[in-house]
């Protein structure tokens, strides 16, 4: 397992589950053992659950593997069948499990500046949070979910927050212009400034961040700036290797790769969805808690094998006290209509629906109708 996260975690506990008992090796650059990344961008960061509340392993678990941790993979030579290591090492293997996952986009012209932040890492979320504890004005850059979060949080903790995007409605690529408005429209209910529709041109500061430089002239003053422009599969050190990078490591519905007897899962695997007929990336904790199952069975197999339709992707988000709950795509939906609640009182169920048939779902805090709604649309999937 090259990735000790959550989807190379997932994998070894599929692959002894599926009965596999021979040696198991995980291989992450991280020094920690898996965490959960969901509550960095909120409880963590907030103060209110402690790291070892974080630990995706019980206290009793043992998979009988070896953990290779805090050391980067390099390379992957398939005929050598081996995975070398930044410290000159090599493990040998017969299957590999892709799980590098994504890392978080930064913003040229930032490094080495002080005041600036990304939030993908536990590591991250310790030095946000000591940052945010000292008060003062904090600009994000993007608004998508993790930073829509981060607001969130800081604005609980008395910052004075600023969110920045380019594009003229939050979280449009995902749920669509109408209900990323109405989404989005929980930062000025909350007096949390929103600036829409401009880039980012650069920071001003020596040392230390002091503002934020807009594309139309303007600066927005920042003790802290947050970057949370998306993330990239971690695949780079794939190249050469014979695999297929394609927006992260190319595979099947299966999670096959280009190459026998190496599988994807996660952030990195770009998986074929066959409900759509084309690859998607998805991000989701979902999705690398449940795909490995089918990945790990093609891996044992020995080749290809029946992965069954995997259920709509879901993910969830916690935001000023309101639950955001979506499952499916937004994208190719002709049309989404509220079917419960009302928008001004942020308390919604909206299905998207194609050619009449139901594609997705999203709740604000109706939890109850949601899961129906995920149910229906997973029936229908399969």
């Amino acid at each position: 397992m090259v990735g000790a996260s959550l989807a190379g975690l997932s994998a070894a506990r599929s692959l002894r589950k599926q009965g596999y008992d021979g040696r198991l090796v995980l291989i992450g650059d991280e020094l920690h053992r898996p965490y959960d990344r969901p509550p960095l961008s909120k409880e963590f960061l907030s103060g209110t659950l402690g790291e070892a509340e974080l630990a995706l392993e019980t206290d009793d678990e043992d998979l009988g593997a070896e953990w290779l941790l805090g050391v980067r993979a390099t390379g992957l030579d398939h005929t050598e069948r081996a995975v070398r290591l930044a410290d000159g090492r090599e493990v040998h293997a017969d299957g590999f499990v892709i799980a590098t996952g994504a890392a978080a986009r930064t913003l040229p012209g930032s490094e080495g500046l002080a005041g600036v932040h990304t939030l993908r890492t536990l590591d991250d979320a310790l030095a946000l949070r000591d940052e945010l504890a000292r008060g003062g004005r904090l600009v994000v850059i993007g608004g998508g979910f993790i930073g829509a979060e981060v607001a969130s949080t800081a604005y609980a903790l008395g910052l004075e927050v600023t969110v920045v995007e380019a594009a003229p409605t939050p979280l449009a690529g995902p749920l669509g212009e109408t209900m990323g408005a109405i989404v989005s429209a929980l930062h000025a209910d909350h007096g949390v400034r929103l600036v829409c529709g401009v880039g980012v041109k650069g920071l001003s500061g020596e040392t230390r961040v002091d503002a934020v430089l807009l594309e139309d002239g303007r600066s927005i003053p920042a003790d802290i700036v947050v970057v949370g422009v998306g993330a990239r599969p971690c695949v780079e050190w794939l190249e050469g290797s014979g695999i297929v990078l394609d927006n992260g490591v190319k595979c099947g519905a299966d999670g096959r790769t280009s190459l026998a007897g190496v599988v994807a899962v996660g952030d990195c695997a770009n998986w074929y969805d066959p409900r759509a007929g084309l690859h998607r990336r998805v991000e989701h904790w979902t999705g690398a808690r449940e795909r490995p199952d089918a990945a790990v069975a093609t891996l044992l197999a020995g080749g290809a094998v029946e992965p069954g339709v995997p259920r709509p992707p879901y993910f969830w988000s916690d935001q000023y006290g309101v639950t955001i709950q979506f499952a499916g795509h937004a994208v190719g939906a002709d049309s989404v209509t509220i079917e419960a609640g009302a928008a001004d009182d942020r308390d919604v169920l909206a299905v998207y629906r194609r050619a009449g048939n139901p594609v997705a779902v999203l709740g604000m805090n109706q939890p109850r109708l949601f899961m129906r709604w995920r149910k229906q649309l997973a029936a229908t999937a399969s």
